[in-house]
């Protein structure tokens, strides 16, 4: 049954589950009056969710692989003799992705508003594929000279370009997917996606790291984690492929008995300039924190706090295991509480509890150290469960896909991933080792003042879509 099909398949009637009060502000588009509402199969939404959370994983696993595997790929793409620069080079390089990150955005959103979002992620799966597999191909410097950080350079852009494309297109995908009344539930198994993948790059290069020689690590073993990202990607391909068009751009499309017209980029952001200002604060106070925890604090505990290395490293997987098994019941509490609150929640955690967490991460011991980063560990998880299903629902379906990438690699090139670089410059420019959680508590309430403004769309239709409800 394709989708269009099952958009207007249904004479069942879906009703909303009571939510919280919006806030104070207009509601985005409503959803079509007197619309058939779409039954979704189980079986379909399950495929729609694993195929859309293993891009996510992939993107996370490179990150996860190139930010352990920075020593190491600097004396092999940048001898210069000076580890600091090697290790400068190597991120520099790391950085560039975040530049293109918003101009693909602004190519895959539009595209995936007008030929489908099914289209658009296997582009991107085969895109993040293929950037990532050719990293593990590239000839060291000693061998083709300059050629080595030129190429490595071309990938990484490449991979960012992609990346542009990719977590608008699945939490749009999932989102339309799925049933109201479990969106946020299902919405969350794509950063259980991203915490799996990272785990998995991070954990690999440590095994690796402990098994192998300096030498042999430099000259063939760390190739491996970015050759795995060939079978990885035709995996996902495979997933992407087989999935059936979501039924709410199904009913888009049947509007016209042509393609749909291009939407204008204009529209995508004067148009939705409202909701594009509350997707940006929203994804700032996300993306801040999720760097902060996940890039930077590793690198604090060592540089800054002059800890163990192996032992931060190993704190920081463990707390992402901790996140990964949090994660769906989180996101399964947005549902029956709503998104707002779930959200407000991790912003006021942020702002009460960033100092006393990096006091006791200051504090050295492997106890203290531990329950500082489980703490906003968990408050993060206010953020990576809502944000899936939170995110989508501020736009109409015509430019959802359009509208979200270009205000979310905006605020991830803005702010998310500038973290590392501002608290450390801060930091360097004040003495106060305290920056970090100064840092998270002004995230905090840039989101808190985004949740005030954003409307609930916990167990209700996305703008612009008829209600949906699964066939149980």
């Amino acid at each position: 049954m394709s989708a269009a099909h099952v958009a207007a398949h249904s004479s069942r009637t879906v009703t909303s589950s009571p939510s919280p009060s919006p806030s104070p502000s207009a509601s985005p588009s409503p959803s079509p009056a007197g619309a058939e509402p779409t039954v979704t199969d189980p079986a379909l939404v399950r495929r729609a969710v694993k195929a859309a959370a293993l891009g996510n994983a992939m993107e996370w696993f490179d990150f996860g692989v190139y930010s352990y595997i920075a020593v190491t790929l600097g004396k092999v793409f940048f001898p210069s003799g000076n580890p600091t620069a090697q290790l400068l080079s190597t991120f520099g390089a790391f950085a560039a992705a975040f530049l293109v990150r918003p101009l693909g955005g602004l190519v895959f959103g539009p595209l995936g508003d007008r030929v489908g979002r099914q289209k658009v992620l296997a582009l991107t799966m085969i895109m993040m594929a293929a950037g990532t597999f050719a990293i593990g191909l590239i000839p060291s410097y000693a061998t083709i000279g300059v050629w080595a950080p030129v190429l490595l350079l071309v990938a990484r852009l490449v991979q960012g370009f992609s990346t542009g494309g990719e977590y608008a297109g699945a939490s749009t995908f999932i989102a339309e997917y799925a049933p109201d009344k479990r969106r946020g539930f299902l919405g969350s198994w794509l950063e259980f996606g991203t915490l799996a993948g990272y785990i998995g790059g991070a954990g690999l290069v440590t095994l690796m790291t402990a098994l192998l020689s300096d030498s042999d690590l430099t000259s063939w073993g760390w190739r491996i984690p970015f050759l795995i990202a060939g079978p990885m990607g035709i995996v996902g391909l495979y997933l992407r492929m087989r999935l059936e068009e979501t039924p709410a751009f199904a009913a888009e499309m049947a509007k016209a008995e042509t393609n749909r017209p291009k939407v204008p980029l204009r529209e995508m952001v004067t148009g939705q300039w409202r909701a594009l200002l509350l997707c940006v604060g929203l994804v700032l106070v996300f993306n801040v924190t999720d760097y902060m925890l996940l890039s930077y604090m590793p690198s604090y505990l060592t540089s800054e706090l002059e800890y163990d290395e192996t032992h931060g490293l190993l704190v920081v997987l463990a707390v992402m295991a901790l996140m990964m098994v949090v994660q769906p019941f989180a996101g399964a509490l947005t549902d029956r509480v709503g998104r707002r609150p779930v959200i407000a929640a991790g912003c006021a955690g942020f702002l009460l509890l960033s100092v006393p967490a990096l006091l006791l991460i200051r504090d050295g011991s492997l106890v203290a150290v531990g329950l500082g980063m489980a703490a906003l560990g968990l408050l993060l998880v206010c953020f990576t469960a809502s944000m899936p299903a939170a995110l989508p629902a501020l736009f109409p379906t015509r430019v959802r896909y359009g509208s979200l990438s270009i205000g979310f690699n905006v605020s991830v090139s803005l702010f998310g991933g500038t973290t590392p670089l501002v608290v450390t410059a801060l930091i360097g420019a004040t003495g106060d080792m305290m920056m970090p959680a100064y840092y998270m508590m002004a995230a905090a309430v840039v989101g808190g003042v985004a949740v005030w403004f954003m409307t609930e769309s916990a167990g209700r239709p996305l703008p612009g879509s008829a209600p949906a409800a699964d066939s149980r």
